[in-house]
């Protein structure tokens, strides 16, 4: 088997091979892999914008693969079944935050492609308590970024339900990439109208969202024809926030859905008033999965997807940082 490995922020991702695969401990599987998304987080990682945790890391959080061998004490999985492993790892399960429904929040939380080795490999072992089944309907490389792009987008989105209750609600999306393309079929599913917001210039985007059913498209900066009852930003840039404030109206909300973000410049306080909320999202719950992939399965989503090697990790990483495509980067092994 091979990883591509990272041993320090900024340096890229080594090749590294291995005499013996890893073995599953007790409560884990192992999956052969056979495809892994390419995410924004990752991008994160390598590039020291998240703290380095002081060991080899392997990345990779949306990872498809079948199921090649069981630990002890697992239940309900089997060999041969294909499942998806998602940043969200493993958790204590007796905390405060775990028992009351919010174990994403957990804070000895240990996340795939970070503390936990991830899908940038041949092979990787997971905790079973956090794989999900995935629907028939999608191929290894769709299905892919459906574990981040796919799932941080569901909850985003559930973030933002109240405000999004006329009906015809109004739904703007900062940043149209992995998690925006999938998000726009899942408001519109539910009824939204959509409008989104691209890097100026960013024509492809801005078509992409047109094609997937947009009533409107256009750079960040300008304002949508009409006041929307919320925003999701997927951009990681803090300048959107203020943005987005004056684009939605009274009692909407600005939901932030980022891991990292550049730091919000300051904004008149008018800008917030008539109780407009910010919020952020932080990872999932396995509750957000099984509600996601019954999404996905009620709505086939079209997934956009450019395919590389898994050796080819640092171009896609690359290619993912300087935006030179729509749509989610996947690694094949």
């Amino acid at each position: 088997m091979y990883a591509m490995e990272m041993d320090a922020p900024g340096r890229p991702l080594q090749q590294v091979w291995r005499q013996q695969w890893p073995q599953p401990g007790q409560g884990q599987v192992r999956l052969r892999v056979k495809a892994c998304g390419v995410c924004r987080t990752d991008l994160h990682i390598v590039d020291g914008d998240l703290p380095f945790p002081g060991r080899t890391v392997v990345p990779g959080h949306e990872v498809v693969g079948v199921i090649d061998s069981v630990g002890p004490e697992v239940q309900g999985l089997s060999v041969g079944q294909r499942v998806g492993v998602p940043w969200l790892g493993w958790t204590c399960g007796t905390c405060a935050l775990c028992q009351s429904g919010h174990e994403n929040l957990c804070e000895q939380a240990r996340f795939t492609g970070y503390q936990l080795h991830g899908g940038y490999a041949t092979h990787v072992v997971a905790d079973a308590r956090y794989v999900f089944p995935i629907p028939d309907a999608y191929s290894d490389l769709e299905a892919a970024p459906l574990l981040c792009a796919g799932l941080i987008g569901y909850r985003a989105l559930c973030m933002a339900g109240d405000a999004l209750q006329g009906l015809k609600p109004r739904l703007g999306l900062y940043g149209f990439g992995a998690a925006a393309h999938l998000v726009i079929q899942m408001a519109r599913f539910e009824g939204c109208e959509v409008y989104a917001f691209t890097r100026d210039g960013d024509e492809a985007a801005q078509a992409l969202a047109l094609q997937l059913g947009a009533v409107w498209a256009g750079p960040s900066e300008a304002r949508p024809p009409v006041a929307l009852d919320a925003a999701l930003l997927f951009a990681p840039v803090g300048d959107l926030v203020p943005l987005a404030l004056q684009a939605i109206r009274p009692a909407g909300v600005v939901v932030c859905a980022g891991i990292h973000m550049s730091d919000i410049p300051s904004f008149p306080y008018a800008w917030l008033w008539k109780e407009r909320r910010i919020v952020s999202v932080a990872n999932l719950t396995r509750a957000d999965g099984d509600g996601f992939m019954a999404l996905a399965t009620a709505c086939k989503l079209d997934v956009t997807t450019h395919g590389y090697a898994m050796s080819d990790a640092n171009q896609a990483l690359d290619d993912l940082r300087a935006g030179r495509f729509s749509g989610a980067a996947v690694l094949v092994p």
